[in-house]
């Protein structure tokens, strides 16, 4: 295996598989949360909840660590030579360069580290938290293990965490897993077998947020112990050497081999004509000062500071210099799909009849459906809303409401329009197509028997491929006498239609992955979203996926099978 699940992972597994009291018995914790002395007490033992930092080192450790560059010391022993030989002016000007190539890398570093730091400060998120038995709200920093926090749309989601309870609650998870649509979570966390956490529907996670819904949860892990920290826990340890490093190294001793050849062949060949070899030496040692390109630091790190600021123009922060180089040296990029080739927003793209034709009516219905349902709007009932700017109120009223339920799978409303009560179900397809008898097209119903279901399946199938998210919508039509409705009348419905949503790819990432290919850059899309949706939006942007590898496949191989792998595969 790539990559084995960790210790904190399985804990994390363990206690979401478990029944709820179970869990909060084995983390000591209770439904009134702790209380401030052992909260106090858990982070004495666990430490805040913070993610790895890279440890900033003081002034004279930074200066050091930046002479340790070949090129630097190979100056500077240069400048004690020509000191030791009489050469002053020589030894002050290759001080005075190696002077401000380093001081000047250092105050840009600097200054980049201070501005990061700063953005940090200004942003200190909070969140709910029962301590003492009361909702009290602290920093998400003073979070530990056994806390029992309140989550509701727009919360950040402040440890890793076990739902105890949960009520219409979609989490995004995009940061972790690179999926643009919200994952709906529950209490119950079901069987794992070979699953990893992060298929987990009773577990949210740090790094994500509540985009709907109301929600509790017992912390199971907080800092560089959960799924998000340890990722940046890896992200903090050393660095290895990058190109530019290596071709600084390379130059350098290319330089000091070439000069040890004239320095050796000019002292033999002065002391064998002269017979003075301490003249000879001293003499060898001049050519060694002429042949050093003294300006050489002071030049790169003028230009490599010239591009950082041209950057911090464009408000993008390089915390080190080298990176301009590597940016600039790049033959392959890998990126993200949502929020980066995609606007990570959802839309309403298609609303068409059941044989893939544009239908008005599908569109009102589904409307009707998100405008009038009075609990949170997720993101798919909010895109339905914003696409069309009918005056629901005009022509209809709300009669009853059967809310979502994760059961059914679908929720519906009922609306008095057009001289009838008219139940209007959107949901999955399959549970819709299990309500209906009937299916619709243009103004003419006609009976949905077997034989055709697999038929009718088939636009369905087809926008599914397409990478779109479909969803069913369904009505019934009923007495105006009637005025209470319950989820028994979700039966012997006519399909109306399907509604599909999409993530619509940025306008500026095609032109951008042209000018990438015609710099002989190639692209690899890296995401956590499915196959289908992927590759969607790689044709949107002008990618042509030839090779995709899943996530399961990428963690069984081996080191070497994963180098050849990722010569072929495009996501």
């Amino acid at each position: 295996m790539l990559q084995e699940v960790s210790e904190q992972e399985r804990r994390l597994i363990d206690l979401c598989v478990r029944p709820a009291p179970e869990a909060l018995a084995a983390l000591d914790a209770g439904l009134r949360g702790l209380s401030s002395e052992e909260a106090d007490k858990r982070l004495d033992e666990y430490g805040l909840n913070e993610l790895s930092h890279t440890r900033r080192m003081g002034f004279l450790a930074d200066i050091l660590q930046r002479c340790r560059s070949p090129l630097v010391v190979q100056l500077l022993i240069i400048a004690s030579i020509s000191g030791a030989i009489g050469e002053i002016k020589s030894a002050i000007i290759v001080s005075a360069m190696v002077f401000l190539s380093v001081g000047l890398s250092y105050i840009l570093d600097r200054r980049s580290s201070n501005t990061v730091e700063m953005l940090g400060k200004r942003v200190q998120s909070r969140t709910l938290v029962l301590r003492n038995g009361e909702e009290t709200e602290i920093r998400i920093s003073e979070v530990v293990p056994g806390d029992i926090v309140l989550l509701h749309a727009g919360s950040i989601v402040p440890a890793d965490l076990r739902l105890l309870s949960a009520k219409d609650f979609f989490v995004s998870q995009s940061a972790l897993t690179g999926e643009s649509m919200a994952v709906e979570k529950t209490i119950s966390g079901g069987r794992v077998h070979d699953r990893t956490a992060l298929e987990l529907t009773n577990a949210c996670f740090l790094g994500s947020s509540v985009t709907s819904g109301t929600a509790r949860g017992v912390v199971v892990n907080t800092g560089t112990r959960t799924i998000f920290g340890s990722i940046s826990e890896r992200l903090t340890e050393r660095r290895e050497e990058t190109s530019f490093d290596k071709g600084v190294r390379t130059f350098t001793w290319l330089m000091i081999r070439f000069m040890v050849v004239m320095v050796c062949a000019v002292f033999f060949i002065v002391g064998m004509t002269k017979g003075d070899w301490v003249e000879a030496l001293l003499f060898g040692l001049s050519i060694a000062v002429g042949l050093t390109p003294e300006m050489l630091p002071m030049i790169v790190t003028v230009n490599l500071a010239k591009g950082a600021l041209t950057m911090g123009k464009k408000k993008v922060i390089v915390k080190r210099l080298p990176s301009i180089q590597n940016l600039g040296a790049i033959g392959v990029l890998c990126t993200d799909k949502t929020g980066t080739l995609t606007q990570d927003k959802v839309i309403l793209e298609r609303h068409v009849d059941i044989t893939g034709h544009i239908s008005g009516d599908v569109l009102n219905y589904a409307y009707l459906n998100s405008y009038y349902q009075t609990g949170l709007r997720n993101l798919l009932d909010r895109a339905v809303v914003e696409h069309s700017d009918l005056d629901a109120e005009q022509y209809c009223t709300l009669v009853d409401e059967l809310p979502f339920d994760f059961q059914r799978r679908r929720m519906s409303v009922v609306v008095d329009y057009e001289g009838d009560h008219v139940l209007i179900c959107k949901g999955a397809v399959e549970e819709i197509y299990t309500c209906c008898n009937q299916y619709q097209i243009s103004d003419e119903v006609y009976p949905l028997i077997d034989m055709i279901r697999e038929d009718l399946f088939e636009e369905v199938e087809r926008l599914n491929k397409d990478g779109y998210r479909v969803l069913g919508i369904a009505y019934r039509e009923f007495p105006r006498t009637r005025t209470t409705y319950t989820v028994v009348d979700e039966s012997e419905l006519i399909l109306l239609g399907y509604i599909a949503f999409v993530d619509p790819p940025k306008e500026s990432a095609g032109q951008a992955i042209e000018l990438l290919r015609q710099a002989g850059v190639e692209v690899k899309v890296v995401t956590g979203d499915n196959g289908l949706v992927t590759k969607k939006v790689c044709r949107d942007v002008g990618l042509e996926p030839k090779r995709i590898i899943s996530g399961v496949q990428l963690s069984q191989m081996s080191p070497a099978e994963l180098a050849r792998a990722v010569l072929d595969v495009d996501v």
